[in-house]
């Protein structure tokens, strides 16, 4: 089952919030509904959010269409609806990247939208084929093992992208060439995404695997449970700084400490050029309500404030190597995004 798909005029999603207690799917067929399931989290994740900004593209030009009839497709309502989806979520680049990419085709008309959104679809489920592939060889490059014990965090699995995934999409395919010899998610507070949603793909994938509150991740590298880390982004700026859910930060920081490499997994389009570092990364803070509560009961007493950033920002000179669909970049070894000879990148 696809994350995200087009099906008969609409966009079909996997709700999020419901796993891993029922499995459900989500009809979408107007943008506000659209920007809802996005802010609400029913689908999350930076390449599943591409495909969703240019779907949700191609949802708006066919609601247009259809509503001026035999009249030319109105391109200025396009881009104001878009516009609007496009701020849905500001740190993810790809949302954006999505909208701005299906935009390419506005002017060719409704079908040239949903069809550029297809592509992009259908580029993803390629892509995290091929960060698999590559991610699984470097583990085993980069450890000097064939079987190997990873830590993770968020969900950057299936559910993050349309198939397999980015980070999680590598240990899947370490368990498919029998080089897993176990993982560790973290449970990523506030909204457990991997308690609810990555350790719900592991099983289904059957690995062998063990569930980590948060703090117990740095201190368990420094004990040697992990030989290394893996983490998806949201958004990769010019220098190599990567932003992904909040906790990503202080596991960079345990990695270095352990001496275990620490890996982000991220298509090509997840890298901004146009941000040049981290702190040029808007983080978005998603308020009080996730921290002093879960599942509808509240756990911290009323009026309580919260500081609840959704993300963090892991500085390049702590990410052993960055992994998207085209290439392998080694920040500790000096590499940069933008300085790579395409004659170097990896085959």
């Amino acid at each position: 089952m696809r994350t995200i798909d087009w099906i008969d005029g609409a966009i079909e999603l996997i709700d999020q919030t419901l796993l891993p207690h029922r499995l459900e799917l989500h009809r979408v067929t107007e943008l506000p509904e659209l920007i809802d399931d996005i802010q609400r989290l029913a689908v999350r994740g930076a390449p599943a959010l591409g495909v969703a900004g240019a779907m949700g593209v191609a949802l708006i030009a066919a609601s247009v269409d259809a509503a001026n009839g035999d009249e030319e497709l109105d391109r200025d309502e396009v881009r104001r609806q878009a516009a609007l989806l496009r701020e849905a979520r500001p740190t993810a680049v790809n949302l954006s990247w999505g909208v701005d990419r299906a935009m390419t085709r506005l002017d060719e008309g409704a079908a040239a939208i949903l069809e550029e959104a297809l592509a992009i679809r259908d580029e993803d489920i390629a892509a995290c084929i091929s960060m698999g592939l590559r991610g699984a060889d470097l583990t085993r490059e980069l450890t000097g093992k064939d079987r190997v014990r990873v830590m993770t965090i968020c969900n950057t699995g299936s559910l993050a992208t349309v198939e397999r995934g980015t980070a999680l999409g590598v240990i899947q395919t370490l368990l498919e060439q029998d080089s897993l010899e176990e993982a560790f998610p973290l449970e990523t507070r506030p909204l457990l995404q991997g308690a609810r949603l990555t350790a719900w793909e592991l099983q289904r994938m059957e690995a062998p695997f063990r569930l980590l509150i948060d703090s117990a991740g740095p201190f368990l590298l420094s004990r040697g449970i992990a030989d290394a880390v893996f983490i998806g982004a949201d958004r990769i700026a010019a220098n190599g700084d990567s932003a992904n859910k909040i906790g990503s930060f202080s596991l960079a920081l345990a990695a270095k400490h352990a001496g275990v490499p620490f890996i982000v997994v991220a298509p090509e389009s997840t890298i901004d050029m146009s941000t040049a570092s981290g702190a040029d990364i808007e983080i978005e803070d998603r308020g009080p309500l996730e921290v002093a509560g879960f599942g509808g009961v509240r756990t911290a007493p009323e009026g309580v404030d919260a500081v609840n950033p959704a993300f963090d920002v892991t500085p390049h000179e702590l990410i052993t190597a960055i992994v998207t669909d085209r290439r392998v970049v080694l920040p500790s070894r000096g590499e940069t995004l933008g300085g790579v000879p395409l004659g170097d990148l990896r085959s």
